[in-house]
């Protein structure tokens, strides 16, 4: 019997593994509640939280059962605990079709509870893990540049130089869920192509680890997220980077990149049928309009979905000759305003927790006006990041670079003097370039 009590007023009906349906009488009514025993990181919007894995009374949650309607009350229910159990009947969601559509063939993902997932904790401080991170990314742009060349000269794509690429970018992150993208803000990018490449491989592996995936399987789709675009490099020079709306024949040329990018792969012997199916399906979309083959839904397979949302976050947040970079907090909003249309919704959910409210390396102002750029989340509290502070409130540079942790902050006793964050910068805003301050 799993959990759960004998009462006057009811007991357990029946009790199949993280199914639990409890009967019992209230008022002149017998009511019948189905509940699902849930990890929190699979939680959404309109669930209904039941009970917990803790008593209520050691959280500071008022009222004993409640409607999720936000991605905070899921940041504070991470902070206490690692599932609770939902109300099917209660929920506004459908649960079950949640955990369904969350689904993969790896049972590990805690998108749906599965056995095997892995729980992950940083191992290391930002500051302990930037000198590892800064190896990772070099010897990374490194191999990126030769992995693109060699395409562009007509050469094979070196299965090692992939490998040797991708896995110390995945130590990286799994140490430290920061360091990689504290160290990416403060760096100068190199040329988008190559930079893309590197981002989209260090997202996919935050992205894994927050899931919960196996390491071999971050692995895997932060491989994807490194080759997923390679087919560009063997487009013609100029076909895609230059700043003018491409013609119906550019377009067409433009979106070969996907099946050439396959056969790059396929002739370097690199990878599974798993990752050449998420490189294939990456441009596929929630309601059908991708390419190339108009899948939508459950039909794209889920580590495709995963790398349709990672390529256009990156891309949106990117400086490109087309276009300036936005603010990553925008583009995670921008991203929330298309789920279940161009992307599925509980993992665009998902992305924007793994993420944080304000993405590390995001430019903020804060309350007291001075400007600060994120180093690190507080994964119990995403709307209370570390930061280092770039400006005096005069928008002057401050160059004591001084470091606050906003969740201490908003514990200070007097809301008047508690530092929070105003507002969410773009790239550049007020002239400031942190890889210019060199801090």
């Amino acid at each position: 019997m799993t959990g759960g009590h004998d009462d006057a007023s009811g007991g357990w009906l029946k009790t199949p593994q993280s199914c639990i349906i409890v009967a019992g009488i209230a008022g002149d009514r017998f009511v019948e509640i189905e509940e699902r025993k849930i990890e929190v990181e699979a939680l959404a919007r309109g669930m209904f939280v039941c009970r917990l894995d803790r008593p209520w009374v050691e959280t500071p949650f008022l009222l004993q059962g409640f409607l999720i309607d936000n991605v905070e009350q899921i940041d504070q229910l991470r902070r206490f605990c690692s599932h609770v159990y939902i109300d099917v009947h209660k929920s506004t969601a459908d649960v079950d079709q949640h955990l369904r559509s969350l689904g993969t063939s790896h049972a590990h993902a805690r998108l749906g509870g599965g056995v095997g997932s892995v729980s992950y904790a940083n191992r290391v401080d930002v500051e302990q893990e930037v000198p590892l991170a800064r190896r990772a990314r070099d010897n990374a742009r490194s191999l990126a540049r030769r992995i693109v060349d060699d395409v562009r000269e007509h050469r094979r794509l070196s299965p090692e130089a992939v490998t040797d690429a991708v896995e110390p970018i995945v130590e990286s992150v799994i140490r430290s869920a920061d360091a990689f993208f504290w160290l990416e803000a403060l760096s100068k990018r190199d040329s988008y192509n190559y930079s893309h490449a590197i981002n989209c491989c260090a997202l996919a592996a935050s992205f894994g680890r927050h899931l919960g995936l196996p390491k071999e399987l971050i692995v895997e789709l932060s491989t994807g997220g490194m080759l997923m675009d390679i087919g560009k490099a063997a487009l013609p020079e100029g076909t895609i980077d230059h700043g003018n709306s491409l013609d119906a024949s550019q377009l067409k040329a433009m979106r070969s990149h996907v099946g050439l990018g396959i056969t790059l792969i396929e002739q370097a012997g690199i990878g599974s049928l798993e990752l050449l199916s998420m490189v294939s399906t990456h441009h596929e979309r929630h309601d059908g309009s991708g390419y190339p083959n108009g899948l939508s839904g459950s039909q794209i397979p889920l580590y495709g979905r995963m790398l349709g949302i990672i390529d256009t976050y990156d891309a949106m947040s990117s400086t490109r000759s087309h276009q300036p970079a936005k603010a990553r907090h925008e583009v995670l909003q921008t991203l929330y305003r298309e789920r279940d249309r161009l992307f599925q919704g509980q993992l665009v959910e998902q992305f924007t927790q793994c993420l944080g409210v304000y993405p590390t390396g995001s430019l903020v102002e804060l309350s007291t006006g001075e400007v600060a750029i994120i180093m690190a989340q507080n994964p119990a509290r995403r709307l209370f990041p570390r930061v280092t502070v770039l400006t005096k409130s005069d928008k002057s540079i401050d160059p004591a670079f001084r470091q606050l942790d906003l969740l201490l902050e908003s514990m200070t006793p007097d809301p008047a003097n508690q530092i929070r964050i105003a507002r969410a910068l773009p790239p550049g805003a007020y002239g400031l370039d942190a890889a210019e301050l060199y801090l």
